[in-house]
């Protein structure tokens, strides 16, 4: 079997091809229930009262901005000028809280076990070789780990972001060291993480408190695919904070899946959640604003009770390591406000393009505000967002 470690940009039609040799979670074969907006307990923008928040006045806001898949790359390729990469977009990464999805890991832990060699694969005998036969092809490239330096937690520091989730398909690439390592390494930089099972982060901003929570479909990750897991979760953090988000990794990857389905997804023979439902339910139990990535691409907004849910915020950087082809180099910072009750207040989406180096810079043409409108209306045509000149979010009536 080719063992190949990340150095090469991923398969431009997928974006990367993120498979995983760790054994499935035993949550993966459940579904989360659907519903649609009015259902349940809570009237479209209803006020919560929380348990343990101080959620309702309504002159309090706090303002979070949000991006997807975020790396500087993958050792040995790395940027030449770490702390300088996301100079270009500075701007757009503040707010009282700035949330990041950490595609890879900041290890120094260098074996891999997702791309070991497997030990009950028996080996090929070899074959004398043909000198006059037909050029032998590659195989195609298949397992992708990612590790940065422990150190490049202080230029995500220095760049803005607050909070990082690490529920994904790539945290557990260097094993439970080179996991360990990483969540050290971002609270020594003074960014929270978040995304391990029954894990909730709450930091100040605003003058609130604002929970984080973290969930994908992995064994090392609260389980996106496990209603009772996600209710309880995000129940608890609901008592310990007057705000909670909710940042998930799920879905399909790539050019080919920008639509959200409304169904579950698979990709590369993995169980990739249902995510609407996902995020219905998630809203329903409490969240106040969801936040997804992991396709790579961008996908529409919905106003769901009040609640503004992100399908997928695209890549957000990406040295060496994601491709930059086609919608796969489109991106964005969603910046958001939400009242103390967690109420959807206003929103903008800051157009953003990655080039060479998979770096973000600012886009004058917009084009992901115009693609995230496109999606929202096609996907969920009167909850689906609408947005105006400068990318602001409005219209939604669900």
């Amino acid at each position: 079997m080719a063992v190949v470690l990340a150095g090469l940009a991923c398969v431009s039609a997928t974006g990367c091809f993120d498979g995983t040799v760790r054994d499935p979670p035993s949550n993966a074969g459940a579904g989360a229930e659907r519903g649609a907006a009015g259902d349940g307990p809570e009237a479209a923008g209803a006020t919560r009262t929380r348990q343990g928040g101080r959620g309702g006045d309504a002159r309090r806001v706090v303002r979070i901005a949000a991006v997807g898949d975020t790396s500087i790359g993958a050792a040995p390729v790395l940027p030449p000028d770490p702390a300088g990469y996301f100079d270009a977009v500075a701007g757009e990464l503040s707010g009282d809280a700035v949330l990041g999805n950490l595609e890879g890991t900041l290890t120094d832990v260098s074996e891999s076990p997702k791309c070991a060699e497997d030990p009950d694969e028996p080996e090929e005998p070899d074959e004398p070789e043909e000198p006059d036969g037909p050029e032998e092809r590659e195989e195609p490239q298949t397992c992708f780990a990612f590790r940065a330096p422990p150190e490049y937690a202080s230029y995500l520091a220095g760049a803005g972001f607050t909070v990082m989730s690490t529920a994904n398909n790539h945290s557990y690439d260097f094993g439970a060291a080179g996991e360990a390592e990483t969540r050290e390494a971002l609270r020594r930089a003074g960014i929270a993480p978040t995304g391990a099972p029954d894990e909730v982060a709450v930091v100040g901003a605003g003058g609130l408190r604002v929970a984080f929570v973290g969930f994908s479909t992995y064994a090392n990750t609260a389980p996106l695919n496990d209603p009772e897991a996600v209710r309880a979760l995000i129940g608890r953090a609901g008592e310990e904070a007057d705000v909670v988000v909710v940042a998930f990794h799920g879905g399909a990857e790539g050019t080919d899946a920008r639509h959200v389905p409304g169904a579950s997804e698979e990709y590369l023979g993995e169980d990739r959640g249902d995510v609407e439902a996902f995020a219905h339910l998630a809203v329903e139990a409490g969240a106040d604003l969801v936040l997804g990535s992991g396709p790579h691409v961008l996908r529409g907004m919905e106003v769901y009770r009040g609640r503004l849910i992100a399908y997928s915020l695209g890549n957000f950087s990406g040295y060496g390591n994601l491709s930059l082809a086609g919608p796969l180099g489109v991106s964005a910072v969603l910046r958001v406000t939400l009242s103390a009750d967690g109420a959807f207040r206003a929103g903008r989406i800051a157009s953003l393009r990655l080039v060479e180096g998979g770096r973000p810079i600012p886009d004058p043409e917009e084009v992901a505000a115009a693609e995230v409108a496109e999606l929202s209306g096609q996907d969920f045509g009167r909850r689906g967002v609408e947005v105006g000149a400068g990318g602001r979010i409005g219209g939604a009536t669900g």
